[in-house]
């Protein structure tokens, strides 16, 4: 069997397969029908996103029709199919987004600075933090408060967005789903709706019902493919993956494989929208191409989208020139690190300084951001003062102490419980003393407020996802819980992750949904408690000193009288029973005639 080399040509099509290429249409994201779970607004990705929430499987994955033209094939072996683009998982080029969906592509993580408002927006700063080598820290501030805060440590460096060169290791059939082994420590996850066409080793025609094929005969064990990470391994579950390629660039992301051009639905004023519609009438992508505009893309000119799209070309050549040549499985493209993907993806005109405590990166930094906005050549600050770090000298420490801890205050005196089960999150909110009976209207709408502002916020910093509750304090005017659900609703307006918002119900629970945008800064810093094993509950002294007692009874009856029974125990227990368990131990050593000693293990 011959291997073919990736080219930047479009393959031939396969012999006695009818290829059907997919036009060339321009197309603008447009508003999409909203039930539950999921919402218009957008997880952590370099695309811009236009959400459509799904009303069933169908619906989410179906959409608007992927363009199947052809992609640059992939070196194969055997009837392994040429390499296909990921689709977009962004609405612009098809309408599929869903907070239960495990992939959020390349714009979700990105591309998603809080929506242009009419107002003038307050200021930003953004501050990188670089431990050299082993961690990066990056935080967006607005007005002193932390609204974003991100976190990579360099041994478990994200793979998000990263492409690979892969091969199917094992088909599912009852999950319509392969197995790929992608190079990670576990296989990646492959759904049949994530598999383009160009791999297919059959020809499908659509029908009623059935969209796709079935994807053991779709695909076979030991077919090469070019995967895409959409999803970060987590916990005992592989990468989640797809085969349609995005790459994204400062003002653009290009989509091989889709023959569209489409505006990000985050550019919500009508007349940038038509200005952006007018000027990709004039840009070619290229054959096999699509592009989506992306949301900082507002008021940039027509060169600048040309260079953006000339750098993104250069690009996807390289990807497939290194695709063609590797031998899998093989990594063909990496995303840029923490600080490189924060100043692509959520530096805006409304940052008006970027603070960096290390100056090899703060150089990097200045080159990346004196390309993008040539008159903003003193963005970018240097932090070097040897008394204080970084977050101690802006108050950031203590904000970002706040992300770990289970109760946040609010102003009024009222609490935040955030507590984590299996199936959702929790949260609670409590009023803290009241003050008189008549009050208790006004109280609960001024606590609830406060509260729907927080929450909005924490969510963000913690990067909660799935299924939220809020228990919020009843309240008996309508109003008020009109004016509470429009402040969570405007403040979850500037989050990146798509979310959909219930309304409070007569008991005064409020569910949300909302898709997790990559590993959190708790899910990296933190571990499970080697006592309760997460539960936050373990077993109280006098339980534990019970326990040793009969244990200690057990093990004398077994030894021969007047020998010495030694025992280690923790500190907090053996001082424990040395102090209140005294009597019982003696009473121990007179029945079985034996000496008991007790050594303390110092932790």
């Amino acid at each position: 069997m011959t291997e073919h080399a990736l080219s930047e040509e479009a393959p031939a099509p396969k012999p006695g397969r009818a290829r059907r290429a997919a036009p060339k249409k321009k197309t603008e994201d447009r508003p999409a029908a909203s039930p539950a779970p999921e919402s218009t607004n957008a997880e952590n990705a370099p695309v811009e996103e236009t959400q459509a929430k799904p009303k069933s499987r169908r619906s989410r994955r179906g959409g608007r029709r992927r363009a199947k033209s052809a992609p640059p094939p992939v070196a194969h072996t055997g009837e392994a199919e040429d390499a296909a683009p990921l689709a977009e998982e962004a609405d612009a080029a098809r309408t599929r987004g869903s907070a239960g969906d495990a992939a959020s592509h390349a714009e979700e993580d990105a591309d998603r600075p809080a929506p242009r408002q009419k107002a003038a927006a307050a200021k930003q700063k953004m501050f990188i933090s670089i431990v050299p080598g082993e961690q990066a820290e990056v935080v967006l501030t607005e007005q002193g408060g932390v609204c974003e805060y991100y976190l990579e440590m360099f041994h478990q460096a994200k793979i998000k967005g990263n492409i690979y060169r892969g091969v199917i290791h094992n088909i599912d059939n009852n999950l319509q789903a392969a197995f790929v082994n992608y190079g990670g420590a576990k296989n990646g996850f492959l759904q049949i709706d994530e598999v383009h066409p160009e791999y297919w080793l059959n020809h499908h025609e659509e029908s009623r019902g059935k969209k796709y094929p079935l994807i053991q005969k779709a695909l076979k064990i030991g077919q090469e493919v070019l995967v895409q990470v959409v999803k970060e391994p987590s916990g005992t579950k592989g990468a989640f993956l797809t085969t349609w390629i995005s790459l994204a660039g400062r003002f653009l992301v290009l989509t091989p494989g889709q023959e569209q051009i489409g505006v990000s639905r985050k550019v919500e004023e009508e007349d940038e929208r038509a200005r952006l519609r007018e000027l990709m009438n004039g840009i070619e992508p290229g054959e096999g191409l699509g592009v989506i505009v992306r949301t900082v893309s507002a008021g940039t000119s027509k060169s600048t989208l040309q260079k953006d799209l000339q750098y993104l070309k250069r690009l996807w050549k390289d990807v497939r020139a290194k695709a063609g040549v590797e031998s899998a499985p093989a990594l063909v493209y990496q995303e840029p690190d923490l600080a490189g993907r924060a100043v692509r993806d959520y530096l805006t005109d409304d940052v008006s300084e970027v603070w960096v405590d290390d100056e090899n990166v703060a150089n990097a930094v200045r080159e990346t951001i004196n390309l993008l906005f040539p008159r903003k050549t003193k963005l970018v600050r240097l932090h070097q003062d040897p008394r204080q770090s970084l977050w101690e000298r802006f108050d950031i420490q203590r904000q970002l102490e706040q992300i770990y801890s289970r109760e946040i205050h609010l102003p009024s005196g009222g609490r935040l419980i955030f507590d984590q089960t299996e199936a959702l999150m929790a949260v609670d909110i409590n009023s803290g003393k009241i003050h008189g009976k008549g009050n208790f209207e006004a109280m609960a709408l001024k606590t609830n407020m406060e509260a729907a502002e927080t929450i909005a916020r924490q969510l963000r910093l913690r990067d909660i996802g799935g299924q939220v509750v809020i228990d919020f304090i009843e309240m008996r005017d309508k109003n008020h819980v009109r004016d509470v659900e429009k402040v969570l609703r405007n403040t979850m307006k500037s989050d990146r992750a798509r979310h959909d918002i219930g309304r409070i119900s007569p008991f005064g629970l409020l569910e949300l949904v909302r898709q997790r945008t990559g590993s959190s800064a708790l899910a990296i810093t933190t571990e499970l408690c080697p006592f309760c094993s997460g539960s936050g509950l373990r077993r109280n002294m006098e339980w534990q000193a019970l326990q040793t007692l009969r244990a200690f009874s057990r093990q004398m009856r077994g030894m021969n009288p007047g020998s010495v029974c030694g025992f280690d125990l923790p500190l907090e227990l053996g001082l424990y029973l040395l102090n209140e368990k005294r009597d019982r131990l003696r009473e121990l050593e007179q029945l079985h005639g034996m000496h008991i000693e007790i050594r303390v293990l110092r932790v």
